[in-house]
């Protein structure tokens, strides 16, 4: 077993306190992303969880043991860094095996499991080459070879792909879910790409002002956020906030938008959820951009309403197209095929179906 369980733990920096008595329980053989924004808290995390940062106050345990006052290689981790951190002057499998060599493991044991590593990770033909010869990809291979040759209780990856162009980075979150398919290890992975958490985790833990937002599961992640921040910081591009009011009329609980003046029935499934709303006119109408469309028929639980085009940008399959509703600038996900033109009106409907409603006074999700 391999738990990682961090109880009420804090750091601070003299009087700053950058991580916040947060509790994070992770299971055996769990891929668990830490996300957020920068300053957030996330990496200190992972640097607490590896002994390469003390903790202020509370409590990290491994594999059921308490191992706030190990050193980092008496916790039995292995850590995979943002720079790839390899010996310039050796060779690949000298790389991969040197942890192995301090452990005094016997040559033919260190072999094998470079040997095994290497078949993991495609890397076989690599291994007499020195880190200069290789691309950013296999040399991010090979730093992920060194910590799985140690077969540890839990892998720690800090931003292992930020180094890495778009489109191989596209392919190594690729190859890390196949390494995860053969290799299942506990595994900690800190990222400010949200679609790494999203393509990557079994759990997500978003982190803001170092304290846990919200831990769950990439769909209810984006699918049921509980704070503003989570709806707007998951999702590319993010959620749209709106102002709006919900007022009951005529026996109706309507959805109102101000400038121009628009009424939407709410969705009747949503009705006994937003009823206590009524007579609020202090609210955020949340709506992710796929959930407008360009308006072809009426459609059940959708709003109506007809909008100028400001920007379009093409993106092959899909086209992002921002306009305003409410005062408040909008981005949409369109097909090609939707008609959308800058400076000319649009027929567009947003689906109320999948609504999610902000309460500003608290930063909480309704």
């Amino acid at each position: 077993m391999a738990q990682v369980n961090l109880r009420k733990v804090v750091k601070r920096f003299g009087e700053v306190e950058v991580v916040k008595g947060i509790d994070l329980a992770i299971a055996d053989q769990e891929f668990v992303a830490l996300v957020g924004p920068s300053g957030c808290g996330k990496s200190t995390t992972l640097r607490m969880i590896a002994g390469l940062e003390e903790i202020s106050d509370g409590d990290i345990m491994i594999d059921g043991k308490v191992v706030t006052d190990f050193a980092p290689k008496d916790r039995d981790i292995a850590m995979v860094f943002q720079s790839y951190a390899l010996y310039p002057h050796m060779t690949v499998r000298e790389n991969m095996s040197f942890g192995l060599k301090q452990q005094r493991m016997a040559k033919s044991e260190i072999d094998t499991r470079v040997d095994e590593a290497a078949r993991i990770l495609n890397i076989e033909d690599l291994l007499t080459r020195k880190p200069k010869q290789l691309s950013g990809g296999q040399r991010q291979r090979v730093a992920m070879g060194r910590a799985i040759v140690r077969q540890p209780k839990v892998f720690l990856f800090d931003e292992p792909l930020s180094n890495l162009d778009a489109q191989l980075r596209v392919q190594m979150r690729t190859e890390i879910k196949r390494l995860r398919q053969k290799v299942r290890t506990t595994t900690v992975y800190v990222t400010h790409d949200q679609v790494e958490a999203l393509t990557l985790a079994d759990r997500i833990v978003v982190m803001n002002k170092g304290r846990i937002e919200q831990i769950g599961t990439p769909h209810e992640l984006y699918h049921e956020p509980a704070t503003r921040f989570v709806a707007g910081f998951i999702g590319s591009p993010a959620m749209n906030f709106i102002p709006a009011a919900i007022e009951s009329r005529d026996g109706r609980l309507v959805l109102v938008l101000k400038n121009p003046d628009l009424v939407f029935d709410i969705p009747a499934e949503r009705r006994a959820r937003y009823a206590a709303l009524a007579g609020r006119h202090d609210l955020l109408l949340g709506l992710r951009p796929e959930h407008f469309s360009a308006m072809t028929s009426p459609l059940p639980g959708h709003g109506e309403f007809q909008a100028r085009i400001d920007i379009t940008e093409p993106v092959g399959l899909e086209t992002f197209v921002y306009f305003r509703l409410a005062e408040t600038e909008i981005c949409a996900r369109l097909p090609p095929t939707a008609g959308a033109q800058e400076g000319k009106p649009l027929r567009l409907a947003a689906d109320l179906n999948q609504m999610h409603v902000v309460d500003p006074a608290t930063g909480l999700v309704v």
